[in-house]
């Protein structure tokens, strides 16, 4: 329903802010990182909205980006993993090196998450990588293909375009964003940042 609200930050409290746009103050969860770099009250700010909707309450979430956006909505889709809980997540931990753990396996990243036990972990690991399994397949060919007109360590840059891809980024949109970087060198996770900053101009 609501993309993003842009207005003036009148509120800023631990765990939400009131923005006010037209007259109206929109009430907003977001994790305290997210709250902290939005800056002073007074100031014009944007923020990415989720709203959730139950029999008796309906709760706006707020994000800086897209990709926290992004990964709140997959948390939600995780069994057990409820809004609170994915907004706690949030504040420790970035959309990409929460990518790269599901991508790399890592439960011991993950599982040191405020709220994350070890069954959690695997269980976030589990469901996410099934949504990736239908891509992987269809773009294994074509990504070699692309692969093998750079020197590059063809692990790390698959590795980053499958982390990209459960931030919600299609294939075509990250051969494109990394065709503007030399790849050479980087570890995963810098090639997921530097991808993400070209994805997001």
């Amino acid at each position: 329903m609501y993309a993003y609200i842009k207005g003036v930050l009148e509120i800023k409290t631990a765990d939400y802010v009131v923005i006010e746009t037209n007259g109206i103050g929109y009430k907003i969860f977001m994790s305290e990182t997210a709250i902290e770099k939005l800056g002073e009250t007074g100031t014009d700010v944007k923020v990415y909205t989720y709203l959730k909707v139950r029999e008796d309450e309906m709760s706006l979430y707020g994000f800086n980006t897209n990709e926290e956006l992004r990964m709140f909505e997959l948390l939600l889709s995780v069994s057990g993993v409820g809004a609170k809980s994915a907004i706690v997540i949030l504040s420790n931990i970035t959309p990409s090196s929460f990518a790269l753990a599901v991508i790399t396996d890592d439960v011991g990243k993950l599982k040191k998450l405020p709220g994350i036990g070890p069954k959690t972990a695997q269980r976030i690991i589990l469901e996410l990588k099934d949504k990736l399994k239908a891509i992987e397949d269809t773009d294994k060919d074509e990504l070699e293909e692309m692969l093998s007109k750079k020197e590059v360590d063809s692990e790390k840059v698959s590795e980053a375009m499958s982390a990209l891809k459960v931030l919600g980024y299609t294939r075509k949109e990250i051969e494109k964003a990394f065709e503007q970087f030399d790849k050479a060198g980087l570890s995963v996770e810098d090639i997921i940042k530097k991808g993400l900053l070209y994805l997001t101009k």
